[in-house]
């Protein structure tokens, strides 16, 4: 008996998606998760860092709990033009639900400049859900005319969109509708938990 199935469900997978990422077929994945098949020393090493767990925990020699949670990537900046996955300024990494990374594509980011004081201060991490719609209200990671992208809060009006800061030291951000589509101003994602840093 071998606890494939339970790491994969651990990390949020499909078997679909485990396959693809080790070069096989579902079919040929299914076999050796339910034990049908015995898997080669490089497939199981492959799924061992795929899954973040021992190989011994993989074969069922070990009672060692899976991790239940998700790496992703904290980007120390993200600007206009490069798709997130494709961004090489890791500076960290962090750990989210299994849950909650099955609801979308996730990064996290950390905060630069004390504009969302003092709810967020600089070196602070936020986890964001990669998105390019919101609603009013929420805390979203936006890229202005190109620039690095930043962190504010949104309000939605019949003029264009402002973005608002929660440090009353600095000013809101208005943007005309022409102005969205010129500069432009893009939403990229929601932040959906904050990390503080100590």
């Amino acid at each position: 008996m071998n606890n494939l199935k339970a790491a994969r469900k651990a990390k949020g997978l499909t078997q679909t998606e485990v396959a693809q990422a080790i070069g096989l077929t579902q079919n040929g994945y299914s076999y050796w998760e339910n034990g049908k098949a015995k898997i080669d020393k490089d497939q199981i090493l492959k799924l061992a860092a795929l899954f973040e767990v021992s190989v011994d925990y993989l074969l069922g020699n070990t009672e060692v709990p899976v991790s239940s949670g998700v790496r992703i990537p904290v980007l120390g900046d993200v600007a206009a033009g490069i798709p997130i996955e494709a961004i090489t300024d890791i500076v960290d990494y962090e750990e989210i639900d299994a849950a909650l990374a099955r609801t979308g594509e996730f990064f996290g980011l950390r905060i630069k400049g004390a504009s969302m004081e003092p709810r967020m201060r600089e070196g602070d991490v936020v986890i964001v859900r990669q998105q390019e719609t919101a609603e009013t209200g929420d805390t979203v990671v936006v890229l202005v005319n190109g620039d690095s992208a930043t962190v504010k809060k949104i309000k939605y009006g019949q003029d264009g969109i402002t973005l608002l800061p929660t440090n009353p030291a600095y000013d809101p951000m208005f943007y005309t509708a022409a102005e969205v589509e010129q500069l432009p101003v893009r939403v990229i994602g929601r932040v959906v938990e904050l990390r503080a840093k100590y």
